[in-house]
């Protein structure tokens, strides 16, 4: 499941590309597939960085891709980057775990190129107020959501980087009904029957992208989408004052 849509990002062939948070890969994954790329998954989780480096690695032996690319495990309050090194950044839902997303930000921009493009998404405010309402375990657990997001507030967030947000979408709908029965089911219940039988489904779309099925999530996004993306530019050498 993307949740980043890459033609809006807008990745090119020799682009080094960094995937913040990079989770199991998705989007390392997909990165590595466009054209020339290398790309650096970092994670601050040893098991999903070594995941990652796995799948990568398989998809270097089937010749998949004709890039390059690096795996390690890392904060996104400290990149171990050197200032504007990367054309394109990945930051998927991360924002909402670490204790300090100034700094997240901050250090985002300082790793980005001055003509770079970042991709940020973080959940949208609405589902994750009706999550918590719901059960307090969905956040009060280790490396759960710390914070909530309204628009507005992530935009302002960026723009005091000197980033310029140029579109933003709302994506996964259907998987709001899937945590929303986690949630009532028990969150640490992850085998409920209920969200159990929903998740199987979401992993055949997953697999088989029927148009119906893509149909009804594009109706669903502008009303129950679980993340909001937004694609930003950087276009100033220097932070704007807050």
């Amino acid at each position: 499941m993307l949740t980043v849509d890459y033609e809006l990002l807008g990745i090119k062939a020799g682009e080094r590309v960094l995937d913040v948070g990079c989770g199991e890969g998705r989007h390392s994954c997909q990165a590595y597939k466009e054209a020339g790329c290398t790309v650096c998954a970092l994670d601050l989780d040893q098991a999903n960085v070594l995941k990652t480096k796995y799948l990568l690695h398989l998809m270097d032996e089937e010749g998949q891709s004709p890039g390059r690319y690096l795996t390690l495990r890392g904060n996104a309050l400290h990149l171990p980057f050197r200032d504007t090194h990367f054309d394109k950044i990945i930051c998927s839902e991360v924002l909402e775990h670490v204790p300090d997303d100034v700094q997240a930000v901050q250090e985002l921009t300082r790793v980005l190129k001055d003509d770079g493009t970042l991709a940020i998404s973080v959940p949208t405010y609405f589902s994750e107020t009706v999550y918590w309402k719901l059960s307090p375990d969905y956040h009060h657990q280790p490396g759960g959501h710390i914070r909530k997001y309204r628009q507005r507030q992530i935009v302002s967030l960026l723009r005091q980087q000197g980033l310029t947000v140029y579109t933003t979408r709302r994506k996964h709908g259907l998987h709001f009904f899937y945590w929303l029965l986690r949630c009532l089911s028990g969150i640490k219940r992850e085998q409920a029957r209920v969200p159990a039988i929903y998740h199987r489904f979401l992993v055949w779309d997953i697999m088989h992208k029927t148009q119906p099925v893509r149909l009804l999530e594009n109706m669903l996004n502008p009303f129950l989408a679980k993340s909001v993306v937004l694609y930003v530019h950087k276009d100033r050498k220097e932070p704007m004052n807050a």
